[in-house]
């Protein structure tokens, strides 16, 4: 059992907030009650709130968790098998809606040693490859993507369609 817990922008929808609470013997120190005085610009916005609120309807539905994972996996497969097509050494790491890549001949990529032993390069051509063709990819190599109930299946065909075409790209010479 924490003593404190907080929470940053999932439970605003992905909109700046931050809560917090704890053990009662904890939250007494903060006014009215207590001493310690806590407030910030965005403490109890209600646009965010309202988000959060919003975002929890979309995610309550039976199955919605698979959904995503689904769409999820379809990209990860699509992925590796663009990469095999184009002769890229590529791992694809995908738990639920989010997925990892690795420009990498190493193996599977389970640690940030594994991680660090990646191509970044390979990845910061890739990562423009994909933008000039309307995919908006994490310019870090390290950064984890993350698949919504927004990226339906035509939205995923014209993913996996821009990285062959970005991955032949990255490909050739020069």
């Amino acid at each position: 059992t924490p003593d404190l817990t907080t929470l940053g922008k999932i439970i605003g929808g992905g909109l700046p907030i931050g809560a917090f609470g704890g053990r009662a013997e904890i939250m007494r120190h903060l006014a009215p009650a207590g001493p310690v005085y806590q407030a910030g610009t965005l403490s109890g916005n209600p646009v965010a709130v309202a988000a959060g609120l919003a975002t929890l309807e979309r995610v309550e539905p039976p199955r919605f968790h698979q959904y995503i994972a689904s769409h999820t996996r379809a990209l990860a497969e699509g992925l590796q098998h663009a990469a095999a097509a184009t002769g890229v050494n590529l791992q694809v790491n995908q738990a639920c809606g989010m997925i990892g890549i690795f420009f990498s001949d190493q193996g599977p990529v389970r640690s940030f040693v594994d991680a660090k032993r990646s191509d970044t390069a390979a990845y910061a051509k890739f990562f423009h490859a994909m933008l000039k063709r309307g995919v908006y990819l994490a310019p870090s190599a390290f950064e984890t993507m993350f698949v919504s109930a927004a990226h339906d299946q035509t939205t995923l065909k014209a993913t996996l369609k821009a990285a062959e075409s970005s991955l032949q790209e990255i490909q050739e010479p020069g």
